[in-house]
């Protein structure tokens, strides 16, 4: 098999999950070549996998059919011939494009009605019974596959590269910052999903201050999307806006954000994608988990601990707390996670 297409997930902590896919494919086809369709929003985590060849990026809007868009897309693909394409969402319109552009081989589960467009599938399993996600990736080698020399059950292992442009970058804003890259702490308020998943910015910015009170030279960085700007302000006015706290959420490139965690001395996050890129990374981590379940997402290093309650109610994979008191979080105490972070080093 020469040449392998894969249709990205849309979210980033997904995207993360699927590179031991990759890496996989790469043991069984050593000469194959390995290109990733992906939106704007994840492209830079395939640009951080060693064994992506090319990143074709689309602008495949959620839940939007874009036909005329597809179409083109395929024909553009098609002329690179590809073998095969493993299609990682579930979606029907996800399978459109490799179907149109006449790939021999479409592998993935079986999704929304998508009999035909993928030939090649696995039944999804039960949600009561489901792998970690980057195994349940990993399992559609088994679909093209029977190599001894590959595992697909042990767990799989996620790696990340820092993009040396991406690098250079994060360096000269570190330096206009006047901030030393050695002593970084990277925190991540945010957390696409909602609140269910997101520590208290009170509780972030008191771990902010404990940190710098315990080196003097620190710097706390936060980092995340645009929409997660607000949720910085908050912890630095709740800091006293200490001019050690910067607020750049929303003010990096994902690529950018990738070099800077790589950097940090540690990485304090929800779940969420900015946690499995630290994972993917290897840098020490605190990864605080709510009413998500750490077994099916957890952050796959053993540079990372994972703080949960497992209180009765969880996980209860609710967008807003079915019982209004949040203590999945709240009770999760900054001291806790400082006295874990000094455990790390």
């Amino acid at each position: 098999m020469n040449r392998i297409l894969i249709i990205a997930p849309n979210w980033i902590g997904d995207a993360v999950m699927s590179q031991p896919l990759l890496a996989t494919l790469k043991v069984i086809y050593p000469q194959s070549q390995i290109d990733v369709l992906a939106s704007p929003w994840v492209a830079p985590i395939y640009r951080a996998c060693a064994e992506v060849r090319q990143v074709i990026e689309a602008r495949l809007e959620h839940k939007q059919l874009q036909w005329g868009l597809r179409k083109q897309l395929a024909k553009q693909l098609e002329l690179n011939q590809y073998d095969a394409c493993f299609v990682l969402p579930n979606s029907l319109k996800s399978a459109l494009i490799p179907w149109l552009a006449n790939i021999p081989l479409r592998i993935g589960y079986r999704g929304e009605m998508r009999f035909g467009l993928i030939n090649f599938a696995l039944d999804n399993p039960s949600k009561t019974n489901r792998p970690p996600m980057a195994n349940h990736y990993l399992a559609l080698c088994n679909v093209i596959s029977h190599s001894k020399d590959v595992d697909t059950h042990q767990q799989a292992d996620p790696q990340l590269n820092i993009s040396p442009l991406a690098k250079q970058s994060v360096s000269n804003k570190l330096q206009t910052a006047e901030i030393k890259d050695q002593l970084i702490y990277v925190l991540c308020p945010g957390a696409e999903y909602g609140v269910t998943k997101r520590w208290p910015t009170q509780h972030f910015a008191t771990l902010a201050q404990q940190l710098i009170t315990n080196e003097a030279d620190a710097h706390i960085i936060l980092l995340g999307s645009k929409s997660d700007y607000a949720l910085g302000e908050s912890i630095r006015a709740k800091a006293n806006n200490d001019s050690k706290i910067h607020n750049w959420c929303g003010d990096t490139s994902l690529d950018e954000a990738i070099a800077l965690i790589g950097m940090s001395k540690a990485l304090v996050s929800n779940d969420s994608g900015l946690m499995h890129i630290g994972a993917a990374l290897k840098v020490p981590q605190v990864a605080i988990f709510g009413s998500s379940d750490p077994h099916h997402t957890p952050p796959l290093s053993d540079k990372a601990k994972v703080i949960y309650l497992n209180l009765p109610c969880s996980p209860c994979h609710k967008r807003e707390c079915p019982l209004g008191h949040l203590k999945c979080l709240k009770d999760i105490s900054p001291e806790n996670v400082f006295e874990t972070i000094q455990k790390l080093h």
